[in-house]
């Protein structure tokens, strides 16, 4: 790893965990805010995406139609996998994430959340020459892919489309590292070596960095008291080589500002810091029960509406903080009526996760615990 510098201008802001209102609709207000603070730093990369609902629309509202389109740049993805019957539904996703934005075109368009069975739709469905007919075309300026799968993957996707691929949008963090299902490490790696600069997403993984349990977070705190875990878990996301953007999804104005303060500060991260997050990787690795991330892919299609990332968390609070915390939040994410014992089993949700979680095993085991 090597420190870039470059400090705000690195910084993404990533658009999957808007701000909400009471009746659950997106605050404008607050979103315009945050993109308005955002430029004024130095930012300019919004990412957003097809099924991240309402967030196309939230950022016509609060950016397209209130700042120039020259001064900022805009990504979102095509899930090819979730949802369209065919080739042409699947295509016209891009057309409906330019109506919705209204930004005229997409600065950088990514194939989504590739890895597993999700990559055969877009080969398939010839979504890969479709994609650079619409970059000749102008409707896309760069064109990338996200990825959720292990290294191996990784170099098959990469050597069948080095040529048509100018990017590569990888989850890194310091959790996932070497993790070996994520292998943040080796699939940077990988990348780098067919040249490809990087988009990071997850650098505070889904949040739970940015509150890690308490025997983490002493093992940080005694290297640098003053330093909170989200600057720890930015600075060494930051510290990435060939990076383009690293997502923050950000959730509040606090949680904007308190981004940018920390990237005004950015600094090398030393031999020992580096050691420091080593052994805070080790003991958070012990402690950990769901690798989840919040991310709701796992829920699109449920049949039964499980809230299975409220489920997953709980048993991740359960973990880290006790089997009544636990209890407490399973009791909030089932407050609607869907109880973990009501999975039907159908698997549909671990073909969609990307974090390769053993979800209905996880769903008996809540069901055990809490119910």
């Amino acid at each position: 790893m090597a420190y870039l510098g470059e400090g705000t201008t690195k910084l993404g802001f990533g658009l999957m965990r808007l701000p909400r209102l009471e009746d659950g609709s997106i605050d404008i207000p607050q979103v315009s805010q945050m993109v308005d603070e955002f430029l004024a730093a130095g930012g300019t990369y919004f990412d957003t995406a097809w099924a991240y609902g309402g967030s196309e629309e939230a950022i016509r509202q609060a950016l397209v139609e209130r700042h120039p389109r020259d001064g900022y740049t805009l990504a979102t993805k095509n899930a090819a996998w979730l949802g369209p019957k065919d080739a042409d539904e699947a295509k016209a996703q891009l057309e409906v994430s330019l109506e919705r934005s209204g930004a005229g075109y997409f600065d950088y368009y990514l194939l989504h959340n590739l890895g597993a069975g999700r990559t055969a739709f877009f080969d398939r469905w010839g979504l890969w020459d479709w994609a650079l007919e619409m970059r000749r075309q102008g409707k896309i300026r760069h064109l990338g892919f996200s990825f959720h799968d292990n290294a191996e993957t990784l170099d098959r996707i990469l050597a069948a489309h080095a040529d048509d691929t100018e990017f590569v949008q990888l989850q890194i963090n310091y959790a996932d590292w070497e993790d070996g299902s994520v292998q943040s490490r080796r699939c940077w790696e990988v990348a780098r070596s067919y040249d490809k600069p990087i988009v990071i997403m997850e650098p505070v993984k889904g949040g739970m960095l940015a509150a890690p349990p308490a025997p983490v977070e002493q093992i940080l705190r005694a290297e640098e008291p003053d330093r909170s875990p989200v600057e720890w878990a930015l600075r060494f996301a930051m510290n990435t080589e060939g990076l383009i953007a690293c997502l923050s999804g950000m959730s509040s104005i606090e949680q904007m500002r308190d981004n940018l303060a920390t990237l005004r500060r950015l600094s090398p991260l030393s031999e020992a810091e580096l050691a420091t997050l080593a052994a805070a990787r080790e003991r958070l690795a012990e402690l950990i029960a769901v690798p989840c991330t919040g991310c709701h892919y796992c829920m699109e299609d449920c049949p039964v509406d499980m809230p299975i990332s409220g489920i997953m968390e709980s048993l991740n609070r359960a973990a880290l903080y006790g089997d009544e915390k636990g209890k407490g939040n399973y009791g909030f994410a089932t407050r609607e009526g869907t109880k973990a014992s009501d999975c039907i089993q159908c698997g549909q949700c671990e073909a969609a996760c990307p974090q390769h979680i053993d979800i209905i095993n996880q769903l008996e085991v809540a069901a055990g615990k809490f119910e």
